[in-house]
């Protein structure tokens, strides 16, 4: 016999030739499941719970139909949360029950792309019933996989929709009882009523014969998608043998025994819906829809009309109600609209309609836009000292202030940000409306950056506007403000109070 340093293994690879892989990692998943440093080495899911079937599943699925590289996983609050540490495709994560809304969104923006809803019961039949029930009633191309548990995991096991009559609870400790907490609410049949949906089932994971049957309601809901037909939706009775105190096997007898039978296993809508004319919704383009003439880029040489000389700027506008700032804003995007941009506007502001806070914030870019909100923007259009308290330091480092002032308030601090600042209220009383300090400030930053022709904000204010004297001392605003910047920026721009 030879020694055991004369033993000569077969290669490995050679050896696996003689077998054929039943089982495996898909490819769908990340090879490395990103965890805290201890828990590097298991999953966030209980051993026997239902969600790691159910990925494993629609993985599979995902890889079959070959579109891994166009789909999008949209998962809200709850254990389904943990979905983007495992799918490795598109990954979005939603408030509490907004996922069909977030989803409805994703599929109109991108309706090439495979959108998934994936929630639990306590997220879907709780505080998103009203995102589930209008998202099949428009007949949304989407796929929800709605994991029912008849329990809250994740939040410490409440009474959720589903939670069955008699059962226990850390808000029901007397079990469910139908004349004070109401019955279970059976989604898949409340959904089957109306007429958009095109596929419906319920299936459960409590043995292989059924697990099969949900595998083929999974990969069915995905091609529903995949051909264009319609709303698809796939519940699947999940064991949670934690929050329900039982071991695993017992979990999945427990599906069998107590929820199949509340919860009955079938095919509720399977058909194309016979008002589905339209394969896609309506889309148009941003500036069709709001009625703006988009002016040509190019001049008859094939030169760039107005040359932007940025790739994208972002802007703060902020102030009290009354002082125009969303309008302000609005004007910044619609000029941009105008000369070919993309475009965001998004405003905040309180219940006050007069001397509450508002701000707002616009993105002027030559790509397309991720997001409208902006943490640290290029440029502060600050109305009053308040709002340039609050987000001075806020400004990207080489960034610009514009202040509606006489003065910088001596306290204010060293900033890495420029400050200009501009009498614009005072300027504004000498045309005689106090109304238009905010186009005074609109014309020093149109002369400061250059960022967008003079002649397209002009021409956008006349939309706007209706009364021929207001319109004129628009006109007066915007001149002054840039006649201001012209003569006076030299010695108003500064990088600190100190200097001054």
């Amino acid at each position: 016999m030879p020694a055991d340093s004369d033993v000569i293994l077969p290669d490995a690879e050679a050896a696996m030739e003689n077998y054929e892989v039943a089982q495996a990692k898909s490819s769908v998943f990340y090879d490395v499941y990103e965890r805290k440093s201890e828990l590097k080495h298991q999953t966030h899911y209980c051993p026997g719970c239902g969600h790691g079937v159910v990925h494993k599943l629609i993985a599979e699925a995902i890889e079959d139909l070959g579109v891994q590289d166009k789909t999008i996983f949209v998962s809200p609050v709850g254990c389904s949360v943990f979905a983007y540490y495992y799918f490795d495709v598109g990954n979005v994560q939603v408030a509490h029950g907004r996922a069909p809304a977030a989803a409805t969104g994703i599929k109109r923006a991108c309706p090439g792309k495979m959108v998934i809803s994936y929630q639990g019961d306590g997220d879907l039949a709780a505080i998103g019933t009203a995102e589930i029930i209008h998202a099949a009633n428009r007949g949304e191309k989407i796929t929800v996989f709605f994991v029912n548990n008849a329990i809250y995991g994740m939040t410490g096991g409440q009474m959720a929709p589903t939670t069955l009559v008699g059962q226990k609870t850390t808000t029901s400790p007397w079990g469910r009882r139908p004349s004070n907490e109401g019955n279970p609410v059976h989604m898949a049949e409340l959904l089957s009523t109306l007429e958009a949906p095109a596929y419906i089932e319920r299936v459960a994971l409590s043995d292989n014969k059924n697990i099969m049957k949900a595998r083929r309601a999974i990969r069915k809901a995905l091609e529903i998608q995949r051909d264009g037909i319609g709303f698809s939706f796939v519940e699947i009775l999940s064991p949670c043998p934690t929050i329900w105190g039982l071991e695993p096997v017992a979990a999945r007898q427990w599906v069998a025994d107590k929820m199949i039978p509340v919860f009955p296993l079938q095919v509720f809508r399977d058909r194309k819906p016979q008002a589905a004319q339209e394969t896609t919704p309506p889309q148009r383009p941003a500036a069709e829809v709001a009625g703006v003439e988009i002016h040509d880029a190019k001049d008859a040489g094939g030169k760039a009309s107005y040359e932007h000389r940025f790739q994208r700027l972002t802007v703060k506008v902020a102030g009290f109600g009354g002082q125009g700032v969303l309008l302000l804003g609005q004007l910044l995007a619609e000029a941009g609209m105008r000369e070919g941009l993309e475009v965001s506007w998004l405003p905040s502001y309180g219940p006050e309609m007069r001397s509450g806070s508002a701000h707002c914030h616009v993105c002027l870019s030559r790509e397309r836009i991720g997001s409208p909100l902006i943490s640290h923007p290029d440029v502060l259009i600050a109305m009053n000292e308040i709002s340039l308290r609050k987000f001075a330091g806020t400004v990207r480092s080489s960034g610009l202030i514009l202040y509606n002032g006489n003065s910088i308030p001596a306290d204010l601090g060293l900033l890495p940000a420029r400050i200009l600042w501009v009498p614009a209220s005072c300027i504004a009383d000498k045309l005689g409306s106090a109304k238009v300090a905010n186009m005074v400030l609109l014309g020093a930053l149109l002369e400061k950056l250059g960022c967008l022709d003079p002649t397209t904000a002009l021409s956008v204010i006349q939309t706007k506007t209706g009364k021929s004297a207001l319109l004129e001392a628009n006109r007066k605003a915007l001149e002054e403000g840039r006649k201001f910047v012209l003569e006076f920026s030299q010695l108003q721009e500064v990088c600190a109070p100190a200097t001054v």
